[in-house]
């Protein structure tokens, strides 16, 4: 029961340094070495988006009222940005996800197109991913995004 114990503490652990202040790279060789890769069966499925925070600014968390929502399966990702969607491919490599080269969006003049713009940006590109339950993080130098199932 100890070593339950402790690897939750580790994940717990592990959350918090992700969830602090700094920048991750998304691909160091580094962290590569000090954790499991994330697998496709880990983030398969939908996620619905908690915050983002964008480098340099304040944790801003999803509109009231709005649905902002990930899906990723079998190398594709969707995503619902409020009155609009975006499609495209991803791939998994270790603790990276790399979404699009390109995501293909829907341009209505939705609400919240400031938060839309931010988060599109932020999702697309390289990620360090961390799957820990039901929570999802993608952090790059670009911010990080905060999903849960």
């Amino acid at each position: 029961m100890s070593v339950v114990r402790f690897a939750g503490l580790f994940v717990l652990a592990s959350l918090a340094a992700g969830c602090s202040g700094s920048s991750v790279s998304p691909s160091s060789s580094s962290s590569a070495n000090s954790s499991p890769a994330v697998t496709a069966g880990q983030l398969s499925g939908t996620w619905t988006l908690l915050s983002i925070r964008p480098t340099g600014e304040a944790e801003q968390a999803a509109p009231a009222g709005t649905t902002y929502s990930l899906t990723l399966t079998d190398g594709r990702l969707s995503t619902r940005a409020d009155c609009n969607t975006c499609g495209g491919a991803f791939a998994l490599s270790g603790q990276t996800l790399t979404a699009g080269p390109a995501l293909a969006c829907t341009r209505a003049a939705c609400p919240t197109m400031a938060f839309e713009n931010r988060y599109t940006t932020l999702l697309s590109g390289d990620s360090a991913v961390n799957v820990s339950g039901s929570a999802l993080s993608l952090s790059s130098p670009r911010g990080l995004l905060r999903f849960a199932r």
